[in-house]
């Protein structure tokens, strides 16, 4: 009887065996399987980060051509066709609002030579900017060029018609040899462009209008 009571003990320990054994290789089984799915998730973020590196490649190129040329901020874009559109720092713009205005104008088949928004414009905002409201940076960001360009495009057609491009940006890639502004990060953003910029400011002041 009392072998028969202490191998029933040894039955109970090697079913706790069995059942620990089993539960053992159902982990490693489970560990592999999470092993190999984090692998395949680094490879595939890899491969990620390699597509936008060749894809931003070029645009970035391009506009730090255009800074080196100009020593100065510059912004390219490129389109969903593969064409790239520089712009640069300008007395009167900042590079994004001026890669903006030139990329409408590639877009609406707009000759280049012509000014979608006048200088006569332009300046009295500037003056404003300065005297009344405190800007230290009187060239136009981009909301302020998209907002003076929906005006221009009440009596000027070709305004009119570079307006109408905006919804082509969708999707866009852009590169800015400086970090941009918050206002002309967010007008890209809601334009729908890629945007990356080089890790360095305009200026030493960390916080610009």
């Amino acid at each position: 009887a009392r072998a028969g009571e202490a191998g029933k003990g040894f039955a109970v320990v090697a079913d706790e065996v069995g059942n620990l054994a089993s539960k053992s290789a159902e982990a490693a089984q489970n560990t592999t399987a999470l092993i190999e799915s984090t692998v395949a998730a680094i490879d595939n973020g890899s491969a990620l980060v390699n597509e936008v590196a060749e894809k931003m490649g070029g645009v970035a190129a391009a506009a730090g051509e255009v800074a080196e040329r100009i020593d100065g901020p510059a912004v390219a874009i490129e389109l969903c066709d593969g064409r790239i559109v520089t712009g640069k720092t300008s007395n009167l713009l900042g590079a994004s609002s001026s890669v903006l205005l030139n990329v409408l104008k590639v877009l609406g088949d707009i000759d280049d030579r012509y000014d979608l928004i006048s200088p006569s414009i332009i300046e009295p905002i500037q003056k404003l900017k300065v005297n009344n409201m405190g800007n230290h940076n009187p060239r136009l960001h981009m909301d302020e060029v998209l907002i003076a360009l929906s005006i221009c495009a009440l009596t000027d057609e070709r305004a009119k018609v570079a307006l109408e491009q905006l919804p082509r940006l969708k999707d866009c890639e852009a590169h800015s040899t400086v970090i941009l502004s918050s206002v002309d990060v967010n007008v890209f953003h809601k334009l729908g462009v890629n945007l990356t910029c080089d890790p360095k400011y305009q200026t030493k002041k960390l916080y610009h209008r």
